[in-house]
């Protein structure tokens, strides 16, 4: 569950150098579990949700001297949605996604992405292979730590 993941995060995080936080698990979550079916009525069915519990948030508020790398899926107002998340998270740096973009996002095998650093720089790729993007991501983490020694 949400709640479980949230733990394990933050367990783990603690004896960590840093983390990188490929996707939410979910934004909400239902008010109440059902322990049963839940049967089809007659009339509509009304579901309360709740905010999840945030881990990259409670990462970032923990994070200390630790590399924390969060991703940003957008549709609309990329960049700017991007650089809230960074600083509201206390990221080092955030992989920004577009749905807008063709040829990126789900059932693609390219994607294009950019990479925000805490400190301003903006990386931004072409259309690449999805390994070729995460090779990307896996050399700025590489030359984060090469800057901290």
């Amino acid at each position: 569950s949400a709640a479980e993941m949230y733990d394990a995060a933050t367990r783990a995080f603690e004896e960590a150098d840093g983390a990188v936080m490929c996707a939410a698990v979910a934004d909400y979550t239902p008010e109440r579990a059902s322990e049963t079916k839940l049967r089809k009525g007659d009339g509509e069915m009304t579901l309360t949700l709740r905010r999840t519990r945030d881990i990259a948030a409670e990462l970032g508020a923990r994070k200390g001297g630790r590399l924390l790398v969060g991703f940003a899926l957008e549709t609309d107002h990329g960049l700017e949605h991007a650089e809230d998340k960074l600083e509201r998270k206390n990221m080092d740096m955030i992989v920004l996604n577009s749905l807008d973009d063709p040829g990126a996002g789900f059932g693609v095998d390219t994607n294009r992405v950019t990479i925000l650093h805490r400190d301003g720089r903006r990386n931004a790729f072409g259309l690449k292979n999805k390994r070729e993007v995460a090779s990307d991501i896996a050399d700025e983490i590489e030359a984060f730590w090469k800057k901290e020694e």
